[in-house]
């Protein structure tokens, strides 16, 4: 991938000898940041709980070389005719074209905001083996990998936790999306072969090892692609702080992570709007849903682990609204396949893809299966994913 990048560096930027070539690539360094699958805990990161993230090893790259002036052109190979965007060192503003550029501009920007100065011109040129709008999480990895290469290049000692924070806000503030730190903490703190049992509220952590013998991750996509900021994730995250705000008028909490079940069932009374109260109801459960299954997964107990994606899964379609008819036909059909041990949507929803666990031996048979009915059904192929986890950013 390095070489690739860096024939795709040399062909707009110049300046390579034996094109191409990793040996000979001067002063242009290569890094990579991942993208991210949430095993379970969907929506649950703005509303203060639990989330179970693994970090991949598909994400973006980039090759970037410092200038002289203050010009920073960037260029995606996503994203080919589109051209190259254009910004000054100190002016991060918006482009309307081409506009994925606002993802690292709006790091940049972030970094000059809280006293991290991006000051020097530089060429840039990205690619991702993310799939565009599969819910895998391509606007962290983009944003993660930006501010690791400006951390890196201009020495600014920020530790990888506070990337992620910084990348949240950029996202929240800049691309006004109001994404939780999930897709952020997991691209930064991804460990290969763990997952990332996190606390929301307070960003405490721990790594989980993932041991799935005779089985695998496989990542479903619909190939019905979504769009956080113009779906109605920004809707979800209001109705949830419109229940909180209920219930903060009778008791102490401070967010939706903050209840058990029993707690939400008594004072579930408090919350006026019936819309409301089943966003609600998914929070608190998702919540505990992902403590039950980190628990499960300790205890190898893939099973139970699997009938927790599923519950979370009918939560998502039927308390929280965020699933579509595409995810949900892949669930149905895909239960009824042996070797199948559990399946959910998986990132902000509306589209996007899903994952599940399923026995090695029986992959093949269940993508052959849920592929041909898929098909079937909406006239659209879906795309397969065998996946590992990986780790975080990297210079390469």
């Amino acid at each position: 991938m390095k070489d690739r990048l860096l024939g795709i560096f040399d062909k707009f930027y110049g300046g390579i000898k034996d094109r191409g070539s990793a040996k000979n690539d001067g002063d242009i360094k290569v890094y990579f940041a991942p993208g991210r699958v949430n095993l379970i805990g969907e929506h649950t990161d703005y509303n203060g709980g639990h989330v179970f993230p693994c970090a991949l090893t598909i994400g973006t790259y980039a090759a970037v070389r410092l200038r002289e002036d203050d010009r920073i052109r960037l260029y995606s190979d996503n994203f080919p005719d589109e051209g190259i965007g254009e910004i000054k060192a100190g002016s991060f503003k918006k482009l309307e074209n081409p506009d994925w550029c606002n993802y690292p501009i709006g790091v940049m920007w972030t970094l000059k905001k809280h006293g991290y100065d991006v000051n020097r011109g530089m060429d840039i040129a990205f690619y991702g083996d993310i799939p565009d709008g599969a819910g895998l999480s391509s606007s962290a990895s983009i944003e993660v990998l930006t501010a690791y290469m400006m951390n890196d290049l201009f020495g600014f000692g920020i530790e990888l936790k506070d990337i992620a924070v910084l990348c949240q806000y950029s996202e929240n503030k800049f691309n006004d999306s109001n994404c939780g730190i999930m897709d952020q903490f997991a691209s930064a703190m991804g460990k290969k072969d763990n997952a990332i049992f996190l606390d929301t509220s307070t960003l405490a952590f721990e790594y989980a090892p993932v041991k799935l013998e005779g089985k695998e991750l496989l990542i479903i996509n619909t190939n019905k692609k979504h769009k956080i900021a113009t779906s109605g994730y920004n809707d979800r995250r209001r109705e949830s702080e419109s229940a909180l705000a209920d219930l903060e008028r009778d008791i102490d909490i401070s967010s939706l992570g903050d209840l058990s079940i029993e707690e939400f069932e008594k004072y579930k009374y408090c919350i006026k709007d019936p819309v409301n109260k089943k966003r609600a109801k998914h929070a608190v459960y998702e919540n505990q849903r992902t403590i039950q299954a980190v628990k499960a997964l300790k205890e190898n107990d893939i099973r139970k682990f699997g009938e927790l994606m599923v519950e979370s899964h009918i939560s998502l379609r039927d308390d929280y609204e965020v699933s579509c008819r595409e995810a949900d036909i892949i669930v149905e059909e895909a239960l009824k396949l042996d070797g199948v041990w559990g399946i959910r949507m998986t990132g902000g929803g509306f589209g996007g893809c899903l994952v599940g666990i399923v026995d090695s031996d029986k992959v093949e048979n269940i993508k052959s299966s849920i592929g041909k009915i898929y098909k079937e059904k909406t006239g659209v192929d879906a795309t397969f994913y065998d996946v590992s986890i990986g780790g975080g950013p990297a210079l390469l």
